[in-house]
């Protein structure tokens, strides 16, 4: 008995040994991230978001970027890539050419099944890039250009995660954001029921949920976090491309990881004065550059001395600045269920009388063009999105530093494609019986027009209009009368466009969808193609947290984690609740499928996470239309650019003036004759730099480029058709730039009216910071 019982204490001690071991294996992950530039062209396209044709591209705010992050399991198990694009939205064309390009690399390894692609719903940005019609109206179609840069992007950023992928832990946090977004639909949110009302305490989501990456040997290397508010501090007269408030942020949390030596690996360089730091063109610098001698009289005196530099030719490559050789942090701000939600927390008012808007139509006596929200930082829209950005960058910093709990268990991944504009959906009617509906094809209603008050319509359309009126129906029964079953379908939504059932020259609108769960532990993203609104969201979130308690075979709890994804893969914009539709507010008229529309994704959610909870495939037996071959563009090219005789591209045309000194916070401009940004995108370079003397070496130290929030690139031509063009420089200066002498340098290209595009660059004259 006695050697019994040490035989069964040691098997017994054994198995727990093994068991622990398989615990401690199944909880580490690999993990890789990775950025790329997607900043599209800087002139002459139409920013997407607004839908105001009058906004073109004329210059950058900061450069947007793709980021990515892969996990896998050790081993050759499951792998999950999330992609994060400081875009507009997801694009269904972006997705299948992406797609392609990863299979013919990696084959079967990542598919439409394991790949995310988010967009973080900046409105501005370069639009013509997605495939359906009402989407690229006002951009004149399709621009390559916007497309290109964007699928190789993606493609970059996910092979540097890919080929990134080492050892690490994920951690989870989450928290309440109080001042970084207020509901923009009210009347519509009061819609719906008062029990459900209750069981929350604010009217839009408050909660940034964050995953923390850490690298067993370097440390942190990455974050990324779900938050819901629009990308629309940014107005819709604005022309800089620009990554609004979640790109913003973006720029200051990578900021704040690379002041704080993460990775771990770049640590050590820091201490280098003019070594391998400095070839990284860091965003904030002053820790890093020494401070010349603050004889301020020698610095005036030697900056007066220093004359512009004229422009000149360059080789192809020589503009570009930017080196990403080095492992670097990479922290994404995520879009979620942001439909309903506004950056612009001040409220709405009229800008002809100052009072605060209608509540239920968000009109100035009767007219939606007078509304208005107002950011925090009223009326400088650059200040407003600075705050907004900061206030997510300041909580995503308190999670990231707080996080403890780590994620763990398997991963995981479904994906279905489904036809939205006839999918039967079962629902509980109002007398407590189950029944069978439809949703309908596309279809927009009368208050889509209307706009919001992020971005207001125009002519007479109003939000809450579930009538519509004699003479836009005229108008629409041109492009296309919609039949009696449609308009039943979409009732009470008055149709506006039936682009559902327009495909002339193709398709108007999307009909097939892609659904997507994402799992990595008890994180699980749902990975939606349009804006869900809030309480639209939080139901989707509660019904597939329900499935997967109830069928999970105990993987998981009430501590699981579910965030939604919003504009994700393809986009078909708006998803109300069935009560919030009735009102026919923006959000509810822009909600294309019809009433029913949230039950469809709610019970095609419910059937995903069945399957990832059982382990079980699924299959579409749909699928969504590649028409890139059919994409029509009417956007006129760059043919000539030109300078006056005697003058070369990168000449000053209005330089900083003789003697300039200048302090801490204040601006610093200069206008060179130039060319149209399209001739070459600058990917990983830039338009607009800043440089320092070293007066230890008299040479050129590049301190702010174009992707920093300091400095803005500004293009504009003296007259619509002009082949003359000019960019100014504006520099406003950081309080912690070292004093020195400095300059403002551009770079760019031209074309030639017969053949290719020849680089240049040209500098200001010198000026002395105090």
């Amino acid at each position: 008995m006695e050697a019994s019982s040490r035989t069964f204490l040691f098997c017994l001690v054994l198995v727990t040994i093994l068991s622990s071991s398989r615990c401690v294996r199944s909880s580490s992950y690999l993990i890789g991230m990775g950025s790329h530039d997607i900043t599209g062209p800087a002139a002459d396209v139409n920013m997407m978001g607004y839908a105001n044709a009058e906004q073109t591209a004329a210059g950058i705010h900061f450069r947007l970027k793709a980021r990515a992050f892969i996990v896998a399991e050790p081993d050759g198990g499951n792998r999950v890539a999330f992609v994060n694009l400081d875009a507009c939205m997801a694009s269904q064309i972006v997705t299948i050419k992406v797609l392609e390009r990863l299979k013919s690399r990696y084959g079967n390894l990542y598919t439409e099944n394991n790949v995310a692609i988010s967009g973080i719903h900046t409105h501005a940005g370069p639009g013509g890039y997605l495939q359906y019609v009402v989407y690229i109206v006002t951009s004149l179609g399709f621009v390559r250009q916007s497309f290109d840069v964007i699928v190789d992007g993606i493609e970059k950023a996910i092979v540097q995660a890919h080929e990134n992928l080492r050892s690490g832990k994920i951690y989870v946090n989450n928290g309440d954001l109080l001042n970084a977004g207020v509901n923009r639909s009210p009347s519509a949110y009061l819609n719906n029921p008062a029990s459900e009302q209750s069981q929350y305490k604010y009217n839009v989501d408050k909660t940034m949920t964050l995953l923390k990456f850490m690298d067993d040997e370097w440390g942190p290397i990455g974050s990324f976090n779900w938050f819901a508010t629009h990308g629309t501090s940014m107005s819709r007269t604005n022309s800089l491309i620009s990554g609004d408030n979640k790109g913003a942020a973006a720029r200051f949390m990578e900021d704040w990881a690379e002041q704080n030596g993460y990775p771990k690996e770049d640590s050590g360089l820091r201490a280098d004065l003019y070594g391998s730091i400095i070839k990284r063109y860091p965003r904030r610098v002053s820790n890093i550059v020494p401070q010349p001698n603050k004889n301020f009289d020698e610095l005036i005196q030697l900056a007066s001395s220093i004359e512009a530099t004229g422009g000149r030719r360059l080789s192809s490559t020589s503009q570009r600045i930017r080196s990403n050789d080095m492992p670097k942090f990479v922290s994404a701000f995520c879009q979620s269920n942001c439909g309903d939600v506004s950056p612009n927390v001040l409220g709405t008012f009229c800008i002809d009388t100052g009072l605060p808007c209608d509540f239920n139509h968000s009109t100035c006596n009767g007219k939606n063009e007078l509304c208005y929200g107002r950011g925090p930082g009223y009326p400088d829209e650059f200040e407003s999105t600075r705050i907004i950005a900061d206030r997510q960058f300041e909580k995503a910093v308190e999670l990231f530093n707080s996080a403890s709990e780590e994620i763990q268990g398997k991963i995981g991944s479904r994906h279905i494609y489904m036809d939205f504009s006839k999918l039967e959906v079962a629902i509980t009617a109002s007398n407590g019986k189950q029944e069978v509906v439809k949703t309908c094809p596309a279809a927009m209603g009368f208050a889509f027009a209307a706009g919001t008050t992020d971005g207001p319509g125009a002519f007479d359309f109003t939000q809450g209009d579930d009538t519509g009126n004699p003479f836009w129906r005229m108008v629409r029964n041109v492009l296309k009368k919609p039949g009696k079953e449609q308009v039943s379908c979409q009732s009470p939504k008055p149709i506006l466009l039936d682009t559902g059932e327009m495909d002339t020259p193709y398709a108007w609108a999307p009909a097939v969808l892609p659904l997507q769960i994402l799992r990595i532990g008890q994180l699980v993203i749902l990975s939606v193609p349009g804006e869900f609104t809030t309480m639209a969201g939080r139901r989707l979130r509660d019904a597939v947290k329900a499935v997967l308690i109830k069928e999970g075979n105990r993987e998981f709890n009430k501590n699981i984690h579910v965030v939604i994804a919003g504009l994700t893969n393809t986009y078909s914009q708006y998803v109300t609740t069935f009560e919030e539709y009735a009102i026919q507010r923006y959000e509810g008229a822009s909600t294309l499928y019809g009433p029913h529309t949230l039950s469809a994704y709610i019970q095609e959610f419910r059937k995903l996470a069945s399957a990832i909870a059982q382990g079980q495939a699924v299959s579409s037996f749909v699928s969504p239309p590649d028409l890139l071959d059919k994409q029509i563009s009417l956007l006129t090219p760059v043919l000539v650019d030109t300078t006056p005789l005697g003058v070369h591209f990168g000449d000053v045309s209005t330089d900083v003036p003789e003697n300039s000194t200048f302090n801490k916070g204040q601006i610093v401009n200069a206008t060179f004759w130039s060319a149209c940004p399209r001739n070459d995108l600058l990917t990983n370079g830039t338009f607009a730099l800043v440089e320092m003397l070293d007066s230890s070496t008299n040479e050129w130290v590049p301190l702010y480029d174009d992707d920093d929030w300091s400095l803005r690139f500004k293009w504009f031509r003296p007259s619509k058709l002009s082949s003359r063009s000019y960019a100014t420089l504006e520099w406003r200066i950081p309080e912690n730039t070292p004093t020195g002498v400095y300059r403002l340098r551009h770079f760019g290209a031209s074309k030639r009216l017969f053949g290719g595009v020849s680089h240049f660059t040209g500098t200001s004259r010198a000026f002395a910071v105090l």
